[in-house]
């Protein structure tokens, strides 16, 4: 995973030991909203998702690190180029590994087959708040992490963007906002997110380690736009 310097660290990537496993990692994403949702992903690429269509993405072995979100109101042509409104890729229906995307969105960032042979998650709402997501390991063993409140309809005017809810960073572009330097503290907007969200990164704090979430590596993982516990009508 390629963090951005707006981005939390996971510190245990920079004592990274990779593992063999006996089998490559399934990530299932289903879009349960009522509306369609452009998938993303950093190694997988992108689908177009009507309400209630799979995508199953077989990760290889070497697969380490990624990210997964969901895109709004796309228009794409039969190349697979055009612009989503909000998570857009660089203008393509199958994103690149070294891409990013352009917030507003909601984020599952995830390393897997880490240091003592762990897996970390985490769901991201540093780049902002599109769809209501939820991230699990589909075996039971540990616990997932979601965002299902509709931030989009709470959402600070002076953040609001079309389709979705912009962090303060992408609103202001100043370094309180950024967290640029090593004194940057929490503020209201970060409140804002925190507060509807709490197990979400809702800042660029090195090292939060309370929004990170560790299982052991080995097993497979689901992604859902729009869990059950919310169904959001754009």
């Amino acid at each position: 995973m390629r963090f951005s310097s707006k981005h939390p660290v996971l510190f245990p990537l920079l004592f990274s030991v990779f593992f063999t496993f006996t089998h490559a990692i399934t990530f299932e994403i289903r879009n349960q909203c009522p509306y369609t949702v452009w998938a993303a992903a950093t190694t997988g690429g992108g689908q177009q998702l009507n309400p209630g269509q799979l995508w199953t993405i077989n990760m290889s072995d070497d697969t380490t690190t990624g990210r997964i979100w969901g895109r709004t109101n796309c228009n794409f042509d039969a190349s697979g180029q055009g612009e989503c409104e909000t998570g857009d890729c660089g203008g393509l229906l199958h994103c690149q590994d070294s891409g990013g995307s352009t917030p507003p969105n909601t984020l599952v960032e995830y390393s897997l087959k880490q240091i003592n042979n762990l897996d970390f998650y985490d769901i991201s709402l540093v780049d902002g708040f599109n769809i209501p997501m939820d991230f699990k390991p589909t075996t039971g063993i540990c616990r997932g992490v979601g965002c299902f409140v509709a931030i989009n309809e709470d959402c600070p005017n002076e953040l609001k963007a079309p389709g979705g809810c912009n962090n303060a960073c992408a609103a202001f572009k100043t370094n309180v906002y950024c967290c640029d330097n090593a004194t940057c503290e929490t503020n209201k907007y970060s409140d804002f997110f925190r507060e509807r969200c709490p197990d979400a990164f809702s800042y660029s704090i090195k090292n939060d380690a309370p929004s990170t979430f560790i299982c052991p590596s080995g097993p497979n993982y689901r992604v859902v736009f729009c869990p059950d516990s919310l169904r959001l009508i754009m």
